[in-house]
C-alpha cells in the first residue's frame, strides 16, 4: 500500500499518534555520567528500546520506526561501530521470536550492503518470520540517511524508464518518487521524538517529516520509557494539526 503524501491530501487525525519515529540518541552520554564505558550505555538502550516496543502496542500504535545507526555513524570509533553491529545481531537473535508472537512485524531499512554477510540474513529471516504480522510494524532504520533515501528512489524511479509525464514541470510527480521511498509501505509519522537534549533531524527521514509533530526531550534514551512516552503523545494531542488551513476552518470542520 502507498500512502498519500500530506502536502497532497489532508491524513485522518487521531488522537494517539498513528505513527511515532524516534531518534534514539543519548546513549554514550547515560553511561559517561555514570562513569560507564559507553557501550554500557548502548547495552542499556536496546532494553529501552524493548520497552517503548511494548508501550507503542498498548497504547494503539500502529507503526514505530526507530532511528538505530545512520550513514554518517561510520565516523564514530571502530571499536564502537563494531560493538554496535554485534548488538545489532544480538538484538535480531533474541528479539524477533518475541515480537512474532506478539504479532509485530519488523522491518529494517537502509543501505544494508555495508553490513556483514551475517547480519543481512539475520535481517532478511526477520523479515519474512514476521511479514505477515498486523498489531504493531516496527522499522529499524539502519545505516539509512534522508538524503540517500530520496537519491536511492530517484535511482529506482529512473532506473525503470521515466514514467509518464506528469502535470507540472516536471515528468514526474511526488507520488511516483514516493512509491520508491524505503518508507513507501508507511504512512508519514505523526510524531518525531528526539530524546538526549538535542534539537536537530539529523538527516533523518527529511521527505517524511514534512508535516510531523516534533517533540524533542532532555532523556536519554535509555531513561526513556512509557511514562516518558505519555508525556511525548500529550504534548501531540495539544497541537492544532491545520496541513495548511486555517484554525478557523478547522473549527467549521473543513
Amino acid at each position: 500500500m502507498i500512502f498519500t503524501s500530506s502536502t497532497k491530501a489532508i491524513p485522518a487525525v487521531s488522537k494517539v499518534p498513528r505513527h511515532i519515529a524516534i531518534i534514539m540518541d543519548g546513549n554514550g552520554r547515560w553511561a559517561t555520567k555514570r562513569f560507564m564505558p559507553r557501550v554500557a550505555g548502548h547495552v542499556k538502550g536496546v532494553d529501552a528500546v524493548r520497552g517503548i516496543v511494548e508501550a507503542c502496542v498498548e497504547r494503539g500504535v500502529e507503526y514505530l520506526t526507530l532511528f538505530a545507526f545512520s550513514s554518517e555513524n561510520w565516523r564514530r570509533p571502530q571499536d564502537e561501530v563494531s560493538l554496535l553491529m554485534k548488538l545489532f545481531v544480538t538484538a535480531l537473535e533474541r528479539e524477533v521470536a518475541k515480537m512474532h508472537a506478539n504479532n509485530i512485524r519488523l522491518r529494517v531499512v537502509g543501505d544494508l550492503s555495508r553490513f556483514e554477510p551475517r547480519l543481512q540474513e539475520l535481517i532478511a529471516q526477520a523479515e519474512r518470520k514476521t511479514a505477515n504480522n498486523t498489531r504493531l510494524t516496527v522499522t529499524v532504520c539502519a545505516n539509512y540517511g534522508g538524503r540517500w533515501d530520496i537519491m536511492q528512489a530517484m535511482g529506482k524511479l529512473l532506473a525503470q524508464g521515466m514514467p509518464p509525464p506528469a502535470a507540472g514541470p516536471l515528468p514526474f510527480s511526488e507520488e511516483q518518487l514516493a512509491e520508491h521511498l524505503a518508507l513507501s509501505f508507511a504512512p508519514e509519522p505523526d510524531l518525531f521524538i528526539r530524546t538526549g537534549g538535542e534539537q536537530r533531524v539529523s538527516n533523518f527521514l527529511l521527505w517524511q517529516l514534512a508535516y510531523t509533530e516534533f517533540y524533542f526531550c532532555d532523556t536519554f534514551w535509555p531513561d526513556f520509557d512509557g511514562a516518558a512516552l505519555d508525556l511525548a503523545i500529550a504534548s501531540y494531542q495539544e497541537r492544532e494539526r491545520r496541513f495548511g488551513r486555517t484554525s478557523a476552518q478547522l473549527e467549521q470542520g473543513e
